[in-house]
Order: structure tokens, then sequence, then C-alpha cells
């Protein structure tokens, strides 16, 4: 059976994500780490319900909602029709057969030629300096495209820090405690700037950061995302060494990948070794689909938000899961730099990710006849759960316990395929949706709002 928590992750709610109903990868081979599973606590949590393991945080407290989805959560999964502000790469995918959707562990200086000075942002009157790989070159003028594993631990371990956390909850019995977690990060500038998880630092009250020579640091949180599972935290500190980007499109299946992190919350600078398995890996992680590489270094709990580097020394993605299960072994996931970095610079200048189109919408996806049934609809279909105050979906007259039938013409079977539409949009776009409504067919025109903060 697999786990239902991640070590790293404190926070006891989730966001409310699309899920694809795409079968199943490994029945109970995979855990989320959205909702991880405490180092420590005083007290034991009191257990979530049926309804929130479904990951209805949002639609759970409004009434209209209730009756759609409270009795219904084990076979209707929900979503918020934002999308994520990355375009997808266009390579060809291969989406892993299957809803990932049980256990996924949301598991330097580019020596030898320097740094190349990427882009600076500004957060909070504060300047953030992002360095990007440009070709390096020995002595003799050549190109270094490779290094020993040795060398490129020396040059990048500096770069990736320990992470842990504290959050303050209530038991069942309402008394107060504290439970804590741990993750990894990776230094992106010299001022102190961190990449890690937004699974690592959520609904944390305290973070603190650890560096490789000892040293701890409070941690202020700039900016994070669920959607791609980043965030950005910042250290009083000055003359670190921050990690040299490098291009995860530059890849390719069998490279050597190096990961360092923090695995177990108690391992801090693990180096583990293995090659690229797969680009463009689209899976499904908390009932959000992210496109990720896949790798068979060795990753465990903790080393979420840790780095993953190339044989040049060079960061190319951060690592954010690890299948977990009895027959599961090899399989370690990280977010894409090039996916990453648009969205860690949105986060540093504005808190959040600007830019993204949002429906406001929940939508719950009823797959089977007893679903339907226990909502009390007649067919089975994508159905509204939650409408967002003046949201685009509010102004356009979208009303709970509508059938979605279509977008722009092209017909919906998930809340996924809702999100897929809608991430192809931007800002001020105008969306055709067709909906069912007391069996009547309805023509409504959206235009999509940008996603504002989370909360």
């Amino acid at each position: 059976m697999m786990e239902n928590k991640d070590q790293e992750i404190l926070s006891q709610e989730q966001e409310m994500t699309s899920l694809p109903e795409n079968g199943t990868l490994n029945q109970g081979a995979a855990q989320v780490g959205k909702g991880a599973e405490p180092m420590e606590q005083t007290e034991t949590n009191e257990s979530q319900n049926a309804f929130a393991q479904s990951e209805c945080s949002e639609c759970k407290d409004e009434e209209n909602a209730a009756s759609l989805c409270e009795e219904t959560a084990q076979s209707i999964h929900h979503t918020d029709a934002s999308v994520q502000y990355q375009p997808k790469a266009k390579r060809s995918k291969r989406g892993v057969a299957g809803i990932l959707a049980g256990s996924f562990l949301l598991g330097g200086i580019g020596g030898l030629g320097g740094y190349w000075l990427g882009n600076q942002f500004f957060a909070h009157n504060q300047s953030a300096v992002i360095y990007q790989s440009v070709t390096q070159k020995d002595q003799d003028g050549n190109a270094i495209t490779q290094m020993s594993v040795k060398d490129v631990v020396a040059n990048t371990e500096q770069s990736v820090v320990e992470i842990t956390t504290e959050t303050a909850a209530k038991d069942s019995y309402f008394q107060q405690m504290v439970t804590t977690g741990a993750g990894s990060g990776v230094i992106i500038s010299k001022d102190g700037y961190i990449v890690t998880n937004h699974h690592v630092i959520d609904g944390a009250n305290k973070i603190t950061v650890r560096t490789k020579d000892g040293s701890t640091y409070d941690a202020k949180l700039i900016g994070k995302d669920s959607m791609s599972d980043l965030a950005v935290l910042k250290i009083d500190a000055e003359g670190l060494i921050p990690a040299l980007f490098g291009s995860s499109d530059a890849l390719s299946v069998g490279d050597e990948a190096i990961a360092i992190g923090n695995p177990l919350g108690e391992l801090g600078g693990t180096v583990t070794r293995g090659i690229i398995s797969a680009l463009d890996r689209e899976i499904t992680i908390d009932g959000q689909t992210m496109t990720l590489l896949q790798t068979d270094t060795a990753i465990n709990k903790g080393n979420s938000g840790g780095g993953l580097f190339n044989s040049a020394g060079e960061l190319v993605g951060i690592v954010n899961a690890k299948s977990s299960g009895t027959s599961v072994e090899g399989l370690g996931f990280a977010i894409p730099i090039d996916t990453a970095k648009p969205i860690i610079e949105s986060l540093i200048a504005s808190g959040y990710v600007t830019g993204r189109p949002q429906l406001g919408v929940s939508m719950v996806t009823i797959s089977d006849e007893l679903s339907a049934f226990q909502a009390g609809v007649s067919e089975m279909g994508v159905y509204v759960a939650k409408v967002n105050d003046h949201s685009a979906a509010s102004q356009a007259g979208i009303q709970v316990k509508d059938r979605i039938v279509s977008i722009d013409g092209n017909e919906i079977t998930s809340s996924a395929d809702a999100a897929a539409i809608i991430a192809e949009k931007q800002v001020g776009d105008t969306i055709t949706i067709i909906v069912m409504r007391d069996r009547k067919s309805i023509t409504l025109n959206a235009v999509l709002q940008e996603a504002q903060p989370q909360e």
C-alpha cells in the first residue's frame, strides 16, 4: 500500500487541481508530495475526511457545491481551471499511462569557465542576479562539455541547501501542536535567493535554511506557485555561491544526471548519480499534470527542491518527486530548468506567476453512474463545483452544477481537457463555453483573467 503523505510537506491543506483520467501507472506505485508526512509532531493530526483526501479543499465549504461533491469524493476529481504559465515543449511526449495519484514523494559554481550574467529582477526593492551558462573552455580554448562527478560536486555542492520547516496546527482535541518537515533548495543568487518546491514550504510558519558551511538562516518566503510546485525564498546573506543555470532543452536521454540534496531530512549534501531516463514525461502529481524530466538517479524523501545537475556542473532541473512502492525503483522526476526559470523570475519580481490565464471555477469529473447518482446529476461528465466571486466564469454567467460540454468547439471529457485548452490562451482572450443546465444547452462567452496570488 502507498504512503499518503510526504515527509517534506507540512501543510495539511491541498490545492485543488485538475486530475486527468488516464488510468493507473502502477496501482499504489507513487505518492504525491502535496500534503506530506511531517518529520515530527507533538500529537497525531486529526485524519482528513474522504472528501479532503480527494482534494476538495476549495469547494468543501461552499454550501452550493456540497451536494455535488460531498458524497462522491472517492470517484470524482477536482480542479481550478487556471493553468500552468509555461507553454509545453514541442518534443513528442509520452504520458505515463496512468494517474500517479497515490504516492509521489515530492521528493555550483560553474567552474573552469565562470559565470555569465543572466537577468536581474527586483522584489521588495531587492535585486536578484541569476547566472546563465555560457560555453565553458579550458586553458587551450577547447569547449568543456563534461567533468568528472568529483569535479561536478566540487563546483555545485556549495549551491545546495537544507531546508527545515515548522508549522503550527491543532490536533483532534483542538490543542496546539507543531509539525516539522524538511527538504532541499538551490541558491540562485549571491545575495540569498533560493528556489525550492512549493510543497516543501507550503503552510510553514517558520522556514530555516542551512548552507553547506553549516550556517543557518531564517528564510523569508518571496513567492510560491502550487501549479508548478516552485517557491522562492530569501535569506539575509551575501557572497553565496549560486548555481549556474544550464539548459534542460539541450538534454538527451542517456545524459549523466547528478542529484544533490537532503534525503530523509538529515543527510544534507548527499550526492547520487544516474542518467536522464526520459524527457518531457507527463505525469500527474496530486491531481496536477506536469511535464518533467525522468531520471534513475536515487531520489528520496527530503531531496525535493534540490538540484539536478548535468556533467558540466550546470543546473538542469529542480528535483520534485520520487515514485515509491514495493515494485517501483529507479524513478525520479525533476522540473526542467527551462520550465522553471520564467516562473522563478516572475516569483522574484512579483511574488506570483504573472500572465497566467484563469477561468475561475472548480470542476469535478464524474466518470461513472454511481458517482452521478451520489452527486444528484443525471449524466456523467465535467461539472462546475464552484464559481469564484468576480471571476471570468462568474461574469460569463457560469453556475454551480453546470455541465461543461465544450470550450471553443473542443469536447470536454475531463477537467484536464479544460485546463489544457486554457493553457494555450492568453489573459484577455475570450473563450466560448457550451454548458448543459436543466437539460438545456447554453452558450456563454468568458474573458479570461489573470490568476492572482495564492493566499
